[in-house]
């Protein structure tokens, strides 16, 4: 009996660990970096760079996601969004968040160097730092353009896997790095704006707190216009062909839609769909970039 309660709660602390690395959040950087992988090659990903680069990138991005949780803590406790998050609860300390945070950041930059190449190493390196330093330190709690700014490191995954794979970084994946970069700030603003007193509880700055719900909403069409251009960009530099072109034309139709409705007709329930739906579009672009590379027209 003894044993089993020692087992169930060293597990029940081992999950509060791992919630610390935001896994929804990280999965999705995990799956654009691993679309990355298979975007970068013509034929089958190096078995090196498919497993320690996915894993490398996984750990310190749940690193810098866990700086994420020790830097807002205060804030997070405030929130309803964030609130039960493991700090906030006492489930874990600062410190112990700290150690963790630094091993598993640590390994996977060991892992990356030793088992696939220093340049993915670098690059992730400095994605944390970006992430983990400018964008949570600095750019958030200071500027409403934290989100434009501090995308540069969010967009940074589908070059860590091409750099992976390759051992260098080429125009088609800095392209990847655009879409991502130009999604982030429709995507972010639409949570923004059906949150926005929650941060402006907390004196966040962001978009709808600082300059209102109209400008936000005419920002998100906007921003959303450039995503369009951008994803049009792979199959105008040949990168990718008639399924791309396709895919993302549907994708990107039904982004525009939200962005419409956001700015002519919002209410709270129509940005929650948009920003629900802006998850499955990135997911669904990158697949689409997938099955076009290997199924070309």
């Amino acid at each position: 009996m003894a044993t089993n309660l020692a087992w169930q709660q060293t597990a029940s602390r081992m999950h509060e660990f791992y919630r610390l690395t935001k896994p929804r959040v990280v999965s999705l950087i995990v799956f654009t970096a691993f679309i990355g992988m298979f975007l970068a090659v013509p034929g089958a990903v190096p078995l090196n760079a498919l497993i320690f680069g996915t894993l490398g990138i996984a750990l310190v991005a749940g690193a810098a996601a866990a700086v994420n949780c020790l830097v807002e803590q205060k804030l997070d406790a405030v929130m309803a969004r964030t609130r039960g998050r493991p700090l906030p609860r006492g489930k874990v300390t600062s410190p112990e968040t700290l150690f963790f945070l630094a091993l598993i950041g640590g390994s996977g930059l060991l892992i990356l160097h030793e088992l696939v190449n220093p340049l993915t190493m670098w690059l992730t390196l400095g994605t944390f730092v970006g992430y983990a330093i400018i964008y949570t330190v600095i750019l958030k709690p200071m500027t409403p353009q934290n989100i434009v700014i501090g995308g540069a490191s969010g967009a940074m995954p589908p070059v860590l896997g091409w750099a992976a794979a390759t051992g260098e970084v080429t125009a088609d994946a800095l392209l990847l790095f655009l879409i991502i970069f130009a999604w982030t700030p429709p995507h972010f603003w639409a949570l923004a704006l059906y949150r926005k007193l929650e941060y402006a509880k907390v004196g966040m700055p962001m978009l709808p707190v600082t300059h209102g719900d109209k400008f936000t909403q005419l920002h998100v069409l906007l921003y959303t216009l450039i995503l369009i251009a951008v994803t049009l960009m792979p199959y105008a530099t040949q990168m990718s062909g008639l399924i791309y072109l396709v895919g993302a034309a549907v994708l990107d139709a039904v982004f525009l839609y939200y962005a419409v409705k956001i700015y002519l007709d919002y209410s709270d329930q129509i940005a929650r769909q948009a920003f629900r739906y802006s998850i499955l579009y990135l997911a669904a672009l990158f697949v689409v970039l997938l099955v076009d590379h290997y199924i070309r027209f």
